[in-house]
């Protein structure tokens, strides 16, 4: 598995993403990867989008915080090479998942918007 190209619309480390799109579980994850390396977690973090993939906003933010943050589950994944980023993403895990759980209970049309149409395209999100 590789990195994503680019960061997706979606993506929780997106800083034009809307907020309060995914699951308060899934926002709670990006925080354990501001941790130094050997207490980040193992498992890398797939796109939401395009799960065969590694998310590009996680490898971009957490490859740029210095050695002691490098992010290890890239390193157990073998991972060398991370495209840089074209749009503007979160300093942090911690950043992304606080913009990520402040509409939580009152979402934007624009989140509503954006839901909708991850639905559509990928019907593995939608809920039955």
């Amino acid at each position: 598995m590789d990195v994503r190209s680019e960061p997706c619309t979606a993506c929780p480390y997106r800083r034009d993403a809307p907020s309060g799109l995914w699951a308060a579980e899934e926002y709670a994850k990006l925080r354990g990867y501001d941790a130094p390396t050997a207490q980040q977690p193992l498992a890398p973090f797939a796109c939401h989008a395009t799960p065969d993939h590694y998310c590009h906003g996680w490898a971009v933010c957490h490859s740029t915080r210095g050695h002691d943050c490098e992010l290890l589950a890239l390193r157990l994944a073998g991972v060398a090479t991370i495209p840089s980023a074209a749009v503007p993403l979160f300093a942090s895990g911690a950043e992304a998942a606080d913009h990520g759980v402040r509409d939580l209970d009152a979402p934007a049309p624009a989140t509503i918007d954006t839901a909708a149409r991850l639905q559509r395209k990928y019907p593995r999100l939608r809920e039955d």
